[in-house]
């Protein structure tokens, strides 16, 4: 068994790519590293649930992160159709607020129970971690702290029956502070210290995030760009283990 079994299942790689092929052939590669893989709009809305099944069929999980936003029906009837496609876990906006949380979290429910489904992970998104705090004030009108906003969400997604939120590795602490150990956290924003941030505002290394409690992390251009992908995957497994 490799050393990396038990943790690579805490790591997931977004599949930021744009095409069928592109994806498969990142996930024939970097399986052995990785034991989740996130599917985000780009690719979900050129290849469709198709992708879902090709991961499944090779044996990783899939994180949908199509952030569903919408009026409480529409999102529980999503919610509904990804507890079918069997993924790990899917995400919503923690903004639509608690009466969509619920209904989603209800159509999830009842789906698994009606059809003897695996039940998905639930996920809220607070603050995207491409955001600041005068994005978040000047911009969308948001008076809280940007740290005070996040938790709320937090707080709210939880009180809605939510699972956990996809939070920055910035605000792990507090989170785990106001919401307990058991509350799921997933934690983009997430760069090794020999690469880049690109547009992430909010970022830590994977060290520093499972350190403050991260339950997954989410890596994505580091590991795909990197000349030698695998290589890089390992790198970070490297330092995840460091205080797995």
């Amino acid at each position: 068994m490799s050393r990396y079994e038990d943790v690579k299942e805490r790591l997931c790689l977004a599949l930021d790519l744009p095409t069928f092929a592109e994806a498969e052939s990142a996930v024939d590669r970097l399986r052995e590293y990785v034991g989740v893989f996130k599917i985000g709009m780009e690719l979900y809305t050129a290849e469709g649930p198709r992708v879902v099944e090709m991961i499944h069929n090779k044996g990783g999980k899939v994180f949908l992160d199509l952030k569903f936003h919408d009026i409480p029906t529409t999102v529980a009837k999503a919610a509904a159709v990804a507890t079918r496609l069997g993924v790990l876990m899917f995400n919503v906006h923690g903004a639509g607020g608690s009466t969509m949380m619920r209904r989603c979290v209800d159509a999830v429910n009842e789906t698994a129970d009606k059809e003897g489904l695996g039940r998905p992970i639930t996920l809220a998104v607070t603050v995207l971690t491409s955001m600041n705090q005068d994005e978040l004030t000047g911009e969308i009108g948001v008076g809280r702290d940007l740290k005070d906003q996040i938790v709320h969400l937090a707080q709210l997604s939880q009180k809605a029956g939510l699972d956990g939120v996809v939070a920055s590795p910035k605000e792990i602490v507090p989170i785990r502070d106001a919401c307990g150990r058991h509350f799921v956290l997933v934690t983009p924003g997430v760069r090794p210290a020999w690469a880049d941030a690109n547009d992430q505002k909010r970022v830590a290394t994977p060290k520093e995030a499972m350190a403050r409690g991260a339950d997954y992390i989410v890596v994505g251009r580091p590991i795909l760009a990197a000349e030698k992908p695998d290589l890089a995957a390992r790198m970070v497994l490297d330092e995840m283990l460091e205080v797995a």
